[in-house]
């Protein structure tokens, strides 16, 4: 998947407000208030904003943070991270790599095989229903 470039206008005009807000503008939603922070349905997890695929349900854990967890990306190189300073403390910024919205951070306190948490946002993602497999 190539890049995606908009301006914060085209963005403002393609995502909602929240979408806008944590995605474009770098928030964070309320704990425990996204649509994905207790999912356990099987699929896949992808960038509202370009559509790619970000994480899979079968590495989705909870890790009691009142957002989506996930132990590893489908991919490494669908992420981008970055030293984030804010607020204080020193974490890691978890970017779509595709279009560069803002999804969360990592930390390193999460499950084996990883030991990784990617804690992301529900509004930055776009979850896709694995089918059904009929016997």
């Amino acid at each position: 998947m190539g890049k995606t470039d908009k301006s914060l206008d085209e963005w403002r005009a393609a995502l909602t407000a929240e979408q806008f807000q944590v995605c474009r503008m770098g928030g964070t939603e309320r704990p425990f208030s996204g649509r994905y922070h207790d999912s356990q349905q099987a699929g896949r997890y992808s960038c509202v904003c370009c559509g790619a695929e970000l994480f899979d349900s079968s590495a989705k854990f909870d890790s009691g943070c009142g957002w989506p967890s996930y132990f590893q990306p489908v991919d490494a190189a669908a992420l981008r991270e970055l030293e984030d300073r804010s607020h204080g403390m020193l974490r890691t910024e978890v970017r779509c790599a595709a279009c560069d919205a803002h999804l969360g951070h990592v930390f390193t306190d999460g499950p084996r095989p990883t030991g990784l948490r990617y804690c992301i946002n529900s509004v930055c993602l776009q979850f896709n229903a694995r089918a059904e497999q009929v016997d």
